[in-house]
């Protein structure tokens, strides 16, 4: 029997897929959560074998930075990642912190409960459209100062204001906007924060 723990912040979606999950005769739902925090400290309490985690959820961690902490303090449990869209980013973090399978909430719930048996097994799953994602996935053109400045750049800060966070002259700063506009084809400095986000550079 295969003791599983589900995350899910939307309280009609949860309900129905533990209950849809509950019927197969191999799986077993421990508990049910609605957000990151809780679905760790639920993990730690149930010890389930594998915790299926949307990764947006409410509260002070999502499903990612969930799954990190489980694979951290609770080794044997594994961690399937719900997701209703394949952002870029999301899909980098996930294979990055080693989660050990990434489905679209479009799967039917029996393609749930296959990927819930593989991932019991110890295999990895990935959605197939994920995977195609994940294959044209562009290495970062950005350095990790520009990637720093970028960062401040999105939180709304001015290039005086970077240079002295970063300890740079303003000049240097806005020649590494140029430089990241040229290399991210970014309209402005808007759309360069745009791509570099979806992209999960920054």
């Amino acid at each position: 029997m295969i003791r599983m723990l589900l995350a899910e912040d939307q309280h009609v979606i949860r309900e129905a897929l533990a209950t849809l999950l509950g019927l197969e005769p191999d799986i077993e739902v421990v508990q049910t959560v609605a957000s990151g925090d809780a679905a760790v400290a639920a993990a730690l309490v149930h010890r389930p074998d594998v915790a299926v985690l949307d990764i947006d959820m409410p509260g002070g961690i999502d499903g990612l930075e969930a799954a990190a902490r489980l694979r951290a303090r609770l080794p044997g449990c594994r961690t399937l990642m719900l997701t209703s869209h394949g952002k870029p980013a999301h899909l980098r973090r996930a294979l990055s912190s080693q989660v050990d399978g990434f489905l679209l909430k479009t799967a039917s719930p029996q393609e749930l409960a296959c990927a819930i048996r593989k991932v019991a097994r110890g295999e990895r799953v990935l959605d197939a459209a994920l995977a195609a994602t994940a294959w044209n996935l562009a290495d970062n053109p950005l350095t990790p100062r520009e990637a720093d400045v970028l960062r401040l750049v999105a939180a709304g800060e001015e290039p005086p204001e970077i240079a002295g966070r970063l300890f740079l002259t303003a000049g240097t700063v806005r020649n590494y906007i140029t430089a990241i506009l040229a290399k991210l084809n970014a309209r402005n400095r808007t759309d360069a924060v745009r791509i570099a986000t979806e992209a999960g550079w920054i």
